[in-house]
């Protein structure tokens, strides 16, 4: 076979051209050889280069032009009782032959195409592999995959140092010691289909201390059997944040209930103090005892409705409004879509920073949005559009909606509202937040609905000398002043 090798890798005219050279020499040996000795086998040499590089048509018109000339300068005598077989095996042998060389050369062919192709695959594997095994060791989550028993088999450095462990310390061992929460995961079945959800859970580390975990995993089969595979992120820090957050701004509403329950005490202990005054003066009852101490009392419930509740430091700060409409968007949509309403956003670009404290604005934004998904309930016509826009030094954030308007505005932003849903205080709890870091709310009606105006004064850079910023807070307490007849909430000073 290696000398035929040369002539299948070769060229397709250089193959002709030696078979044609070669049948031709064969053919010129034969004429002028005297002796009876057949030589139509040596055609079988040039068959071999043409089915190397023919197709199987072109291989049997090749053979036939070799059986004629083996025939022509044959030595025997051509009848049709022996000539016509005679032709029939040399058609046979050489047509034979040259798609046997013919069927050689494709499948070299195609066994050579699929070695490049099993080699471009490996190639691709091996850099898919090193590029995953790079972004595995390189990624700041810990990742792992388990057996069917619970136990790690491999784990990047993340792992490690999330567990307290040292590097390459955790595969061989139990996951379950780590994220017990784990034993929950439906057993690892080479019979069930693949399970991928996310949970989160309490997670240990190798000296007991607890910490809380999100964790994405999935499981999959092998040839070496079931597998889980699972990512795992340390969120303590943001459960820190989220309860701090919170228990911020139960402390804030607790202070503006509590002004708010204060402000009536003094309204009743006014009137109590002046009756207890006209009676006094009368002479009647100067000598009582209980009269003497009804108004020791009505002192001491005074000294304690006028307790100072402010805030000892303020929480307010810069808030950029456009990324904080993006979380209430989020936050809202699908409570939105669920009750029918079309919402719409239109954001001002280049709007300044703000002068806030984020979490009670995002509480007053969730508050506003919810009276308005309560007004919506049974109108025919549900929008809901927020209106972003510089106004002056500040900025005015509008929700409007369809929900048919207030009956009676007058009554808004006061507390203990008969009428309202829960506790009548969402209203007044908002605008309380709003002027505790120098904003305001207030109403503005409109036709077939409402409109609720958050105002809020512009943030400067952090220079805390800057003249914008005292004009700021002298417009801001101009705009903060108490309405008559409504119960203030008490003040808090910005840091």
């Amino acid at each position: 076979m290696p000398f035929f090798s040369m002539f299948m890798w070769g060229k397709r005219r250089s193959s002709l051209l030696i078979a044609a050279l070669m049948i031709g020499l064969i053919a010129v040996f034969d004429a002028h050889t005297t002796a009876e000795i057949p030589l139509g086998f040596f055609y079988l040499a040039p068959m071999v280069v043409v089915g190397a590089s023919m197709n199987r048509w072109e291989i049997a018109a090749v053979a036939s032009i070799c059986a004629w000339l083996a025939e022509a300068y044959d030595a025997f005598p051509w009848g049709p009782n022996t000539g016509l077989p005679r032709d029939l095996l040399y058609f046979a042998a050489f047509f034979s032959m040259g798609l046997f060389m013919h069927e050689v050369t494709r499948s070299r062919k195609l066994s050579a195409r699929h070695m490049r192709e099993l080699e471009t695959e490996m190639t691709a594997r091996r850099d898919a592999e090193e590029q995953l095994k790079v972004l595995v060791d390189s990624s700041p989550a810990a990742i792992i995959t388990t057996s069917s028993n619970g136990c790690v088999l491999l784990a990047n450095d993340a792992a490690d140092r999330l567990f307290g462990l040292e590097r390459g310390k955790l595969p061989g061992r139990p996951i379950r010691d780590f994220l017990p929460s784990l034993i929950n995961v439906p057993a690892l079945d080479s019979s069930r289909q693949a399970f991928r959800t996310a949970m989160q859970c309490r997670g240990r580390k190798a000296d007991g201390e607890v910490f809380q975990a999100d964790v994405w995993f999935s499981t999959y089969v092998t040839s070496a059997g079931p597998r889980l595979a699972a990512m795992v992120l340390d969120t303590s820090e943001d459960l820190r944040i989220h309860e701090e957050s919170s228990f911020h701004q139960m402390l804030a509403s607790s202070r503006i209930m509590v002004a708010a329950v204060s402000h009536e005490i003094r309204n009743v202990c006014g009137a109590i103090a002046l009756v207890h005054e006209n009676l006094s003066r009368s002479g009647k009852l100067t000598e009582n005892k209980d009269f003497e101490t009804l108004g020791t009392l009505i002192l001491a419930l005074e000294r304690i409705a006028a307790m100072d509740l402010r805030q000892s430091a303020s929480q307010a700060g810069r808030v950029e409004i456009p990324p904080l409409l993006d979380e209430l968007r989020i936050v809202i949509e699908s409570s939105l879509r669920d009750q029918g309403i079309t919402s719409s956003w239109e954001i001002e670009d280049d709007l300044p920073p703000v002068w806030a404290d984020r979490q009670s604005l995002m509480q007053v934004f969730l508050n506003l949005t919810k009276n308005s998904e309560r007004a919506m309930e049974d109108q025919e016509r549900k929008e809901l559009n927020v209106v972003a826009r510089s106004e002056g030094l500040g900025v005015a954030i509008r929700f409007r909606d369809t929900g048919g308007g207030v009956a009676h505005p007058e009554r808004l932003f006061h507390p203990f509202q008969t009428e309202a849903h829960s506790t009548g205080l969402g209203l007044y709890l908002s605008r309380a937040f709003m002027r505790s870091f120098k904003g305001d709310l207030h109403y503005e009606p409109e036709t077939g609905g409402s409109t609720f105006v958050v105002q809020l004064s512009a943030a400067m850079r952090e220079s805390k000398n800057d003249n914008y910023e005292q004009q700021d807070s002298r417009t801001a307490d101009r705009r903060s002043q108490p309405v008559p007849g409504e119960p203030q909430p008490a003040s808090s000073d910005r840091a």
